[in-house]
């Protein structure tokens, strides 16, 4: 009697184990359609969302500039820039600036894109510079998550992105401006946020202001 029940127990393991290496195999299939799928949507996606924010920097890069004729992209380090990425070393300190042109090619300023943490996240913007004058152009948040309602006001705010054109920098964000040059209001709330911005404008001029002016006065006519 035992050795029949014993039997019949192992024939009903064998059932059990098929129907769990169907079960394995089902969910390996699943898994591998879905990860193909992510692939062919990432694949699809990608390059319509490079053109969107290509175009977007295009067009932040005219509004920080005071749309210039056109604009020629180059390459900063905290030594010297480049017509093109520099190789060695230098590559890794390498960061993109837009030199605005007019209409007869001659540099007009120039767009620098920089990020750092803010109160929520990392914050990017991108900032003009007019080297011959030493004051901003302009500045305009790329992208943002900071508190919505307060902390959003940095790019939402028009009075508060409208001060950064003329601004003599260094920057300094204040509570009370007393007409200083360099003085920043910031937005009541979101005092993190604009001290945020001013510091990243700061912190980006402070490692790319020599250069970039160096490389001005030898273009100039």
């Amino acid at each position: 009697m035992s050795g029949g029940n014993l039997d019949a127990g192992t024939l009903d393991v064998a059932p059990a184990q098929a129907s769990s290496l169907r079960m394995v195999a089902s969910l390996g299939t699943a898994g591998a359609l879905a990860g193909l799928l992510i692939v062919v949507v990432f694949t699809v996606t990608l390059a319509p969302i490079e053109a969107h924010k290509a175009e977007v920097l295009k067009r932040a890069v005219s509004e920080v500039l005071n749309d210039p004729a056109s604009y020629e992209t180059l390459y900063a380090t905290p030594q010297d820039v480049f017509e093109a990425p520099p190789a060695g070393g230098a590559e890794r300190n390498a960061e993109k600036i837009y030199v605005g042109l007019d209409a007869k090619g001659r540099a007009t300023g120039v767009g620098v894109k920089a990020a750092a943490a803010g109160f929520q996240d990392v914050i990017t913007l991108i900032y003009g510079f007019d080297p011959t004058t030493g004051k901003l152009l302009g500045m305009k948040v790329l992208e943002s998550k900071e508190t919505p309602g307060l902390g959003d006001k940095i790019e939402k705010d028009l009075s508060f992105v409208a001060q950064f054109r003329g601004a003599t920098p260094p920057l300094q964000a204040v509570k009370r401006v007393t007409g200083a040059p360099g003085e920043i209001d910031a937005i009541t709330g979101a005092t993190i946020s604009s001290r945020a911005v001013v510091r990243i404008i700061n912190e980006s001029l402070e490692r790319l202001r020599t250069p970039i002016e160096a490389h001005f006065e030898e273009t100039s006519p």
